[in-house]
This record gives structure tokens, C-alpha cells and sequence, in this order.
């Protein structure tokens, strides 16, 4: 009767484990082929005489690559468990970003541009962050949601332009490359999403 009972308690636990296709909101890390992802975005769609789908945008904490998935209503999937550790970025030479533990700096170790995704071009030196470990290794690093950084290049806006809205391409202390309102200029220091990419607000006007 025990064994019994252990059994169905082993089996639950693991059922609850799983995450349903609807669970999978951006943020969420879990298990696809034996590889950890993390959920970019998703949009939930029910379209007439068809069944609910999750729409997703993935990317690989191993290898970076983003892709494209639709899960299914029939489909679960298993979460990902990871440790974090704080750490900070210490400096970039020949596509290696190396980190720092901040608990002990002699605990060093790097990531390629590639694992890191698209957010490895917000990253300047001193930068706090998140180490993810899984099966007791670091594979990726989560950087702040939001990140403040100098405009080191931006076109000038023609007068009575910045009335009207818009926006121009500044380049960031970082070399990365966003779309600001027409008001920001060379030196301004801005907010941006390390996830979307995208500008949030000015923090601060340049001298």
C-alpha cells in the first residue's frame, strides 16, 4: 500500500510539473527536446471551428537562435529548472563576454555572442546580471529587463519635426542601434528594453 502510495505521489508531482500550452507566457523557461528554452513572446489564438493555439517566439539558452513555435492544446511541456547566480560583466574581446561572480570575483567565465542572443549588444562594463546554470553549468546570462545607456550618435531633427512625433536611429554607448523620438539627442542618456529592444524613456538630458 506504501509503495502504492509513492508511486501516485511521484506521478502527481510530475504531472503538476508540466506546463500546458497556455502557460507558455513570455518569460517562461521549459524543456523541448531535452534543451532549455525561454519564451520570448506569445499570443494566444482561437480562431472559429479550430482549436486554441499558443503562438511563440523561443530562443535557445543554449545555442541563441530564436524560432518560431506553435504549441497545441493537446501538447505539455516540461519546466526548466535553473539556479541563478548575481554577476557582472566585465569587459568583450574577440566575441567572448566574460562575467564576474559577484560573490567571488575570482569565479570568471564566458559566453559567446551567439548564446547570448540579440541582448549581448546592451551589455557595457560594471553591468549586474543573472547567471543561469543548468545541470550545474552556466549556459546563459538574463540581463536586466530594462537597461540605461548614453546616445553616442544621433541625427539632428529638423526644426519643427520634434512637434510632430517620429523617430530616428541613435547608436548607443554599446554600438547597438534603436529607434528614439526625434527630442533625443548625442549625449542624452535613455532606457531601453533588453528584451523588445526597444526605447523606453529619456532618463537624463546630455550637457
Amino acid at each position: 500500500m506504501f509503495l502504492i502510495f509513492c508511486a501516485f505521489f511521484f506521478t502527481l508531482e510530475f504531472i503538476m510539473a508540466r506546463l500546458a500550452y497556455n502557460e507558455l507566457k513570455a518569460g517562461t523557461l521549459f524543456l523541448m527536446n531535452e534543451e532549455p528554452y525561454q519564451v520570448l513572446e506569445s499570443d494566444f489564438l482561437r480562431m472559429q471551428q479550430r482549436k486554441p493555439v499558443m503562438r511563440l517566439k523561443i530562443r535557445s539558452l543554449l545555442s541563441g537562435k530564436t524560432s518560431d513555435y506553435t504549441a497545441h492544446q493537446n501538447e505539455t511541456f516540461e519546466e526548466a529548472e535553473m539556479t541563478t547566480t548575481p554577476v557582472r560583466f566585465i569587459y568583450h574581446n574577440r566575441g567572448e563576454y566574460w562575467f564576474t561572480d559577484l560573490q567571488d570575483p575570482k569565479k570568471r567565465f564566458a559566453l559567446n555572442a551567439d548564446t547570448l542572443g540579440a541582448s549581448a549588444v546592451y551589455l557595457k562594463e560594471n553591468t549586474e546580471a543573472r547567471a543561469m546554470s543548468w545541470n550545474g553549468t552556466v549556459i546563459n546570462v538574463a540581463l536586466p529587463v530594462k537597461i540605461d545607456l548614453v546616445v553616442r550618435e544621433a541625427p539632428p531633427a529638423l526644426r519643427g519635426n520634434t512637434a510632430q512625433g517620429g523617430t530616428k536611429v541613435a547608436v548607443l554607448e554599446t554600438g547597438a542601434k534603436v529607434n528614439v523620438p526625434l527630442f533625443v539627442n548625442e549625449g542624452d542618456t535613455v532606457r531601453i528594453n533588453t528584451q523588445t529592444g526597444e526605447y523606453v524613456e529619456r532618463v537624463e538630458k546630455g550637457i
